[in-house]
């Protein structure tokens, strides 16, 4: 296995600009309570993307005239996600993108968990943020019992964004966690 590299978006100063700083500094909520997807994008995609444009075996790569290849981690219950990317695929001059888990070997989340396990690793958590207005209502429940340091964190970041809230109550879009799961 290759080492992991670690990339993360960073502002001008080269600080690391986690979505939490961008919604406390601009009293706003993640661009999804908005109907918006950014976050992805601009925090995970984005940063990936620049890494790769300034990696020398990258660069060489196209420079050659080729595609990186990419692999993309959606698992067999994930069909809608692959269909919808696959779409893309053809016209994307930069990679090419590779679905292991589908396409080799149609592994489902429970095929993944049980691989993880079975080499003696530990789960990796959702990748979502811990103030996802995605989330539903077991996982705030199990995020306010089992980290409530977090819970405090996103409940922070829904007091911050109140003032300039006009068409969303809060994290949950249509009401504000604070007031369907209370403080603690």
């Amino acid at each position: 296995m290759p080492p992991i590299t670690v990339v993360e978006k960073m502002d001008r100063n080269g600080n690391r600009l986690t979505l939490e700083t961008e919604c406390l500094r601009s009293g706003t909520l993640p661009s999804i309570a908005y109907g918006f997807k950014r976050c992805s994008q601009k925090h995970k995609v984005g940063p990936q993307e620049k890494f790769c444009n300034h990696h020398p075996l990258c660069r060489a790569v196209w420079q050659a005239g080729n595609r990186v290849t990419r692999f993309i981690g959606y698992d067999a219950g994930e069909r809608k996600r692959y269909e919808h990317s696959r779409k893309f695929n053809e016209a994307d001059k930069k990679y090419e993108n590779r679905y292991p888990l589908i396409e080799d070997w149609h592994w489902t989340r429970d095929d993944c968990i049980r691989a993880i396990q079975e080499a003696g690793l530990p789960l990796p958590g959702k990748s979502s943020c811990f103030f996802c207005p995605s989330m539903k209502r077991e996982e705030i429940e199990a995020l306010k019992r089992q980290h409530p340091d977090l819970y405090r964190r996103a409940l922070a970041i829904e007091e911050n964004a109140m003032p300039h809230l006009k068409t969303v109550k809060g994290l949950g879009r249509n009401y504000a966690w604070k007031e369907r799961y209370g403080m603690e």
